[in-house]
């Protein structure tokens, strides 16, 4: 449990203000990456990137940029220490949130690798080129692209898992674990 909800210093449990923004900024986003990818046209072979297709590839690669931040913050930040739950709802816990973080790094590299079969250029921000991942016309690069669409759909069911788990600790459990990744009551 969560000490003090109104005191940043005396909530051990609470993620630091960096790891909150890190983890709703990636949901932000997830969410505009999903929007546009449901959105734009389908891909095929003489498909140019612009228009949302363009902004997927973009937000993408701001997905992965934040992704690999939020990890190099967390190797220096550690957790704050686990609210105590049955072992098994803490290796369910554990168990999710590293494949979040594997799926988070491996979904925007496949659609990378596919952009890069296809000779789309994939920048940073929009205007830091990045090297290509798969060579031009590349078949593995090509089938990329429908493992990169099931991994996404992955991806949705395991953001779900994340989501119910957070509500039942929050509404069931009463254990306060939302908490730690809201800001400090003012």
């Amino acid at each position: 449990m969560i000490r003090d909800p109104n005191n940043e210093s005396a909530a051990p449990h609470r993620y630091d203000a960096v790891s909150r923004l890190f983890h709703w900024l990636v949901l932000a986003l997830l969410i505009v990456e999903f929007s546009i990818a449901w959105t734009m046209p389908e891909v095929h072979k003489d498909t140019r990137p612009d228009g949302l297709i363009a902004w997927h590839l973009f937000v993408g690669t701001l997905i992965l940029a934040t992704v690999v931040l939020r990890m190099l913050w967390r190797a220096f930040n550690p957790a704050p220490p686990d609210v105590p739950m049955p072992h098994w709802q803490a290796f369910a816990a554990k168990a999710i949130h590293k494949l979040l973080y594997a799926v988070l790094v491996v979904l925007p590299l496949m659609g990378w690798a596919n952009a890069s079969s296809r000779g789309w250029d994939v920048k940073l921000l929009g205007f830091i080129p990045l090297p290509a991942l798969s060579p031009r016309g590349s078949d593995w690069g090509h089938e990329l692209g429908d493992v990169h669409q099931a991994v996404a759909i992955g991806l949705l069911v395991i953001v779900g898992l994340h989501v119910a788990a957070a509500i039942y600790h929050q509404w069931v459990m009463r254990d306060d674990l939302l908490q730690r990744m809201l800001p400090p009551k003012s």
